[in-house]
């Protein structure tokens, strides 16, 4: 028999799967975002054929990027937390009730602004903590879990404001102690169309996609998301990491509730109402799974980015608005079955 040496079991170089190079075609399929940058381009088409002139326009350009924004917020951390396999609905009733404690704080109670501001994040922070709890401790599907809350926080925030106003709107914003220092924050303006929102947008999905890419944190999300138990196994604190990004989800929510409060000088509790499944759409649209462990933050802010433009699109264009909605889940079919067909098709490469 012939001795078999050291190094003839060697792997060749391109014989081993482990050290095979993946080809630049393989690598692009292989990103969840691919789908939505498509998608953004033919939008944008769309409409610059179907609106003419205008939709080029900086004006048109700052209609639909200052449309998008706040949503976009809502979409990178939503997007974080269903890529570690869970969902939260009570985005939405957070946003109304964030706006509600920090105009009622500031502008009701004589509050500095900055510190209804702290006050209303801590709130927030607090029932995102809960919500992560729930969803750990008794194991039920966290769209059943954050559906509930949902409708808790938003009948809390009705109530309760109507008790202690008589309404169920605030104004005055602007009067509030600490208001003006605050305002070029979260209610300035860049380049005299753009709002601050933007700003906010883009560098929290900076922050998210440098988590996702070039952090422990990130390869944890995605391995809850992919397989939880796996992950558990090999020592990934998975408890910890989905009550975080329940928190995380929180906090964006009570930012887009006081961004929205400074823009408009007041507060309504039904703001925010079905924001939560326009962000579960953008997330979607931008490739990321339903059933977790794939997606980007990237994703998320085209997917929010196409929806800015379809909403503002077909007012410029002189669209019916009756037809949003219609764009608006044909949209996510189509985007659903196209990153399905991108997805399988990396997978056959």
């Amino acid at each position: 028999m012939t001795a078999t040496t050291a190094q003839d079991t060697q792997p060749t170089p391109g014989s081993d799967e482990r050290v095979r190079r993946v080809g630049v075609v393989r690598r692009v399929l292989q990103r969840p975002e691919l789908g939505a940058v498509a998608g953004a381009i033919l939008v944008w088409l769309v409409f610059a054929v179907w609106a003419g002139g205008i939709w080029p326009t900086k004006g048109t350009t700052a209609t639909y990027l200052n449309a998008a924004a706040p949503l976009g917020i809502l979409a990178v951390a939503v997007a974080l937390l269903m890529i570690a396999g869970e969902f939260d609905l009570s985005i939405g009733s957070i946003i109304g009730a964030s706006g509600m404690i920090v105009a009622f704080l500031s502008a009701e109670a004589g509050l500095n602004f900055w510190l209804a501001i702290l006050i209303a994040f801590a709130i927030s922070l607090l029932i995102g903590f809960l919500n992560g709890l729930l969803v750990v401790t008794t194991r039920l599907p966290s769209f059943i879990v954050t559906l509930g809350t949902l409708f808790v926080i938003r009948g809390l925030t009705i109530a309760l404001t109507r008790t202690l106003t008589g309404r169920t709107q605030l104004g005055g914003l602007a009067a509030a102690p600490g208001f003006d220092s605050a305002r070029p924050f979260f209610g300035g303006t860049l380049f005299g169309s753009f709002n601050v929102d933007i700003v906010w947008w883009i560098g929290l999905t900076a922050l998210a996609t440098w988590v996702l890419l070039r952090t422990r944190v990130g390869n944890w999300m995605f391995g809850t998301g992919g397989a939880e138990m796996a992950a558990r196994n090999v020592g990934v604190p998975t408890v910890k990491l989905k009550i975080g990004l329940f928190m995380t989800t929180a906090a964006a929510a009570c930012l887009v509730g006081t961004l929205l409060a400074v823009r408009f000088t007041g507060a309504d509790t039904l703001r925010g109402t079905q924001q939560e499944f326009f962000a579960i759409i953008a997330v979607v649209i931008g490739g990321t799974l339903l059933t977790g462990g794939y997606g980007s933050a990237i994703g998320a802010f085209l997917g929010a980015l196409i929806f800015g433009m379809v909403r503002q699109g077909i007012v410029v264009a002189r669209v019916d608005g009756d037809w949003f909605q219609v764009f608006l889940g044909g949209m996510v079919i189509i985007a659903v079955i196209f990153n399905n067909y991108i997805r399988r098709a990396a997978q056959r490469s």
